[in-house]
């Protein structure tokens, strides 16, 4: 469990340093176009260059930005698209206790506990970090499972947090939406270059290729590597919820509830969907649809889980 603790906090540094690298290349070729196609300065390199290190600067700025952001109001941006509300803790008394004890047995700080209302049935986490996490289920999922089954969709969410999934996650994300972006400012400034002679069209082409990676990396790629990253986590949690609770028939139980689930959660995206222990948007049975699901099969997962809760080798 620490090896992957640490696994994740590398794969959180490599995608940072990754995302870093191409978008500094974004801000150079932009700055670069804009030394040619803008400030029109023919016969010295100089200008190209400062323009190149104006781009580049624009873009850390920009980058550093998102980064801090992310750490800081990342989780509060989540919980707030997912209209999510601090839970009373006596009217869910119960729900705040069974954090509280399954957090004081990870080790855990304890962390804060939102309510959704709505009858559809979930859960998710979120947080950079065990200090400053969240725990948010909705009003459904309170309605369908007793005791065991809550206990073990919680204990399935703090192994989120305690692996670090919720800070990798928000990473992830946010890169992505920002790739996401500077493809639909690139497309968006191409469309104000046509018609401006030779030159113009061959730079045009370099700008429609610029957009074109940013929105293969943003909307295609880089979305079925967090997909990908979110399925082994979730048959991690899970594993991790039977470690914690020692009661592996909570879970199944709570997982054969959520199978049968097809009432879509009214506040999603494909970002939260990711972060639920159920997939919210659709359940999937053929094998080209799955590669974009944010889950492995409930049925995969209840199976695997049955054959711990026999002492069989899974």
């Amino acid at each position: 469990m620490y090896e992957e603790i640490a696994r994740n906090k590398r794969r959180t540094v490599v995608y940072i340093v990754v995302f870093v690298i191409l978008w500094l290349g974004v801000g150079a070729l932009i700055g670069g176009l804009a030394a040619v196609t803008v400030s029109r300065r023919p016969g010295s390199a100089a200008p190209i260059v400062a323009d190149v290190f104006i781009g580049v600067a624009v873009a850390t700025v920009l980058v550093v930005a998102a980064i801090v952001f992310t750490f800081r109001s990342g989780s509060r941006l989540v919980l707030s698209i997912a209209g999510a509300q601090v839970a009373d803790p006596k009217k869910y008394a119960q729900l705040c206790d069974l954090v509280q004890a399954l957090a004081l047995g990870t080790g855990l700080p304890t962390p804060a506990v939102y309510v959704i209302e709505d009858t559809s049935p979930n859960a998710f986490a979120t947080g950079i970090s065990p200090a400053h996490a969240a725990v948010t289920v909705t009003t459904g999922l309170l309605a369908v499972m007793d005791r065991e089954e809550l206990e073990g969709v919680l204990g399935h969410e703090l192994s989120h947090i305690k692996n670090y999934d919720t800070r990798l996650l928000l990473i992830v994300t946010t890169l992505l939406g920002m790739a996401g972006l500077a493809a639909s400012l690139v497309w968006r400034s191409a469309f104000f270059m046509r018609g401006r002679g030779r030159n113009g069209q061959q730079l045009l082409l370099v700008v429609l290729a610029a957009g074109a990676l940013l929105a293969v990396i943003g909307f295609v790629v880089g979305p079925i590597i967090r997909l990908a990253l979110s399925r082994r986590r979730e048959s991690l949690a899970d594993a991790s919820s039977v470690e914690l609770t020692r009661n592996p028939a909570g879970l199944i139980r709570a997982l054969k509830t959520l199978q049968t689930n097809d009432v879509p959660l009214k506040k999603l995206n494909h970002a939260t969907a990711a972060m639920c222990i159920d997939d919210p948007l659709q359940h999937h049975q053929g094998r080209i649809h799955r590669l974009f699901d944010t889950h492995p099969p409930i049925a995969d997962r209840i199976a695997t889980l049955e054959r711990t809760a026999q002492g069989l080798s899974v």
